[in-house]
């Protein structure tokens, strides 16, 4: 049976909300061995899976909602007019905000699939459009990068990125999307998670490895040998 996901509290930030929400579905995964390795190549000793995100109802229309409110309070009416999801895992969460606001949707994929149209891009594309550009999560936003690249490309424009969760710690991430003039949202980050994983029994000896990688995540990578997804 699903979990059911507590009311959230509303004095809390949006940030340790969106955090509580992560841990209460066991999204988080601390490693005791070896490293994950991110897409990137990057090692960490700490995953935020938000494709669970999926399988619970309750836990998506919150952080939804939430994203929604932050989207909003963008207050430029001009920021986007479509909405795009990422091949594969920004797919579902581009089609709920885009129900949202009521507005059109598209979604990108890694590579044109090399047959049919053979398009990048699905749905309909529209000449000078405004893009927001949606994912599940951000690490260092290389792969992002493709995906902007492929919106400008089909003649349209972006300056906005939506995620639920990014590490926050690869400072790379903010400066790779600054330099395409895209500007990232997210609900929570690594930091926000940290704080909260003890209440949700995670112990000092687990948490010290993460607390080395939050302080120093390129020093951390370092010494680290023989990593496992």
């Amino acid at each position: 049976m699903s979990r059911i996901i507590k009311s959230l509290d509303y004095s809390h930030t949006p940030a340790k909300s969106a955090a509580d929400i992560l841990l209460e579905i066991q999204a988080v995964y601390i490693s005791k061995n070896k490293p994950f390795i991110f897409t990137s190549g990057r090692l960490s000793p700490i995953y935020v899976d938000c494709r669970k995100i999926i399988s619970f109802p309750i836990a998506r229309r919150q952080l939804i909602a939430m994203g929604v409110e932050q989207l909003i309070a963008l207050n430029d009416e001009t920021a986007f007019d479509m909405v795009a999801g990422g091949e594969t895992a920004g797919i579902p969460f581009a089609a709920w905000i885009a129900d949202a606001f009521d507005l059109p949707m598209l979604y990108i994929r890694k590579a044109a699939k090399g047959f049919g149209r053979n398009v990048r891009i699905e749905g309909e594309v529209r000449e000078g459009a405004r893009v927001l550009l949606v994912e599940d999560l951000a690490t260092d936003c290389v792969s992002k990068i493709s995906f902007i690249d492929a919106i400008r490309d089909a003649g349209m424009q972006i300056a906005h990125c939506f995620v639920i969760f990014e590490y926050g710690v690869l400072a790379k991430c903010n400066s790779t999307l600054q330099k395409k003039r895209v500007e990232l949202h997210s609900l929570c980050n690594l930091s926000d998670i940290v704080a909260l994983a003890k209440q949700y029994g995670y112990t000092s000896k687990e948490l010290v490895n993460v607390y080395s990688f939050l302080n120093d995540p390129e020093e951390w990578q370092s010494p680290v040998k023989g990593a496992t997804v």
